[in-house]
């Protein structure tokens, strides 16, 4: 196995660059049914006192309903050179094909939840907090119009870092 298991606490990485420039994948499910998605938006840090990610996921996305209906999502960093798998498991959905297939990554389970042999850092995260985000909610209609024009609203989910894991 090429993960380790590490202490969470000890991770210091720059989250600006890890989400919104190397992108990550959020997923959930089983060895024998799961899926995942590629996400450039989300926050790591602190919350009632324990390590958390936030993850946004548009209700219209297959992954979300893995997620819905787990008690534990993942939030996965790959390590360089994948950048192609990242594309097709952001633009495709699991509904219509076989994503896992066409990425080309190498799906293994390690204390029950699903990860990659191409991870970097994996994330286990225990859901927390569930909230859609409904357009009344906004205050801001510059970003209603320029990200929400379609009316696919997110749900946002808090997790609680359960466990991490590290490339040897």
């Amino acid at each position: 196995m090429s993960l380790k298991k590490i202490d969470a606490s000890t991770l210091t990485f720059n989250p600006f660059e890890k989400l919104s420039k190397q992108w990550a994948l959020v997923g959930a499910g089983s060895m024998d049914k799961f899926n995942m998605m590629t996400v450039s938006w989300g926050a790591v840090g602190v919350i009632w006192g324990k390590p958390s990610v936030t993850a946004y996921i548009r209700r219209t996305r297959y992954t979300k309903e893995f997620v819905d209906s787990s008690d534990t999502f993942t939030l996965t960093f790959l390590k360089d050179g994948n950048r192609d798998a990242l594309n097709v498991l952001g633009s495709k959905s699991g509904r219509d094909m076989d994503k896992m297939k066409d990425s080309g990554l190498t799906p293994i389970e390690v204390d029950g939840e699903v990860m990659f042999e191409e991870a970097e850092l994996v994330l286990v995260c225990r859901k927390r907090f569930v909230q859609d985000m409904p357009e009344e909610n906004f205050v801001n209609q510059e970003t209603l119009d320029k990200w929400y024009a379609d009316q696919n609203y997110h749900t946002m989910y808090i997790g609680e870092i359960v466990a991490a894991y590290a490339a040897e």
